[in-house]
């Protein structure tokens, strides 16, 4: 997870003029919003997609990339009722992150929980090199 920082008059150009448009785009996107912590011993990843099943979500890895996305499964049909409107949509996504190299791939875990999909990227255990004293022969 690597977070590229910028000078904050280039940020503010980039916000003023991009804001509007940026705002426009996310809402015509599938994609759900997300929040990325950092701790000392992982990375978590939240991700808003309310009314899922868990079942539904694929997480892979593949070329230092983590890529989470969701199928969405056709709808049967009711004959014992007709729908007036239909305002909310089980809409596909796929959304990918890079994986820093310090991300154990091995140990990723995901959980569905009240509506949020949380995946735990945990850090690889640094060895540290032990002091060795070393004798001159």
């Amino acid at each position: 997870m690597t977070i590229v920082k910028q000078h904050p008059a280039f940020n503010h150009f980039v916000n003023d003029f991009f804001s509007p448009l940026a705002n426009e785009f996310a809402n015509l996107s599938n994609a759900p919003l997300t929040n990325i912590h950092e701790t000392s011993d992982g990375f978590h990843i939240e991700l808003v997609a309310p009314g899922k099943n868990k079942e539904d979500f694929k997480i892979n890895t593949n070329n230092g990339l983590l890529t989470i996305s969701y199928e969405k499964k056709e709808e049967t049909k009711q004959d014992d009722y007709k729908t007036i409107k239909r305002e909310f949509k089980n809409v596909a996504f796929t959304k990918s992150f890079s994986l820093e190299d310090k991300v154990n791939v091995d140990g990723i875990a995901a959980k569905y929980d009240a509506g949020i999909l949380k995946v735990y990227l945990p850090k690889k255990e640094t060895i540290k090199a032990q002091p060795k004293t070393i004798s001159v022969l």
